[in-house]
């Protein structure tokens, strides 16, 4: 129990570290990445007004009907590209991304570079 408490508390503190370098403004919102053992989410999140511009999650009914499996990077590929087409199509075209406690490797990074292919720019 102790242990698990201490993790939650780490895993915490990167993503304020993480968080507080990345300043998002109503022309360049957040593009926050949030990803489990079995799927993956992003959501474009505008902090001047708390709202949620776009989100994509491989639980979403389109892509999980494609995908194998959620928690491969060929899944946050596929969320990737469908949030540069949801967040283009809102007319945000620049983003500030926010790995949140996550590092920029394997599935993380494979979801950056799949929204960068889509059209976002950060």
């Amino acid at each position: 129990m102790e242990h698990s408490k201490q993790l939650r508390k780490l895993r915490q503190r990167r993503a304020f570290r993480v968080r507080k370098r990345t300043r998002s403004t109503t022309e360049r919102p957040r593009l926050s990445v949030a990803r489990s053992h079995k799927h993956i989410s992003v959501q474009v999140i505008d902090d001047e007004s708390g709202r949620t511009l776009a989100s994509a999650s491989s639980l979403d009914k389109g892509l999980s009907g494609q995908l194998k499996s959620g928690g491969n990077a060929t899944a946050a590929q596929a969320v990737g590209k469908a949030i540069a087409e949801r967040a283009l199509a809102a007319g945000i075209s620049a983003v500030c991304f926010d790995r949140g406690p996550y590092r920029y490797h394997g599935r993380v990074a494979a979801l950056a570079n799949a929204a960068r292919e889509g059209g976002l720019s950060f």
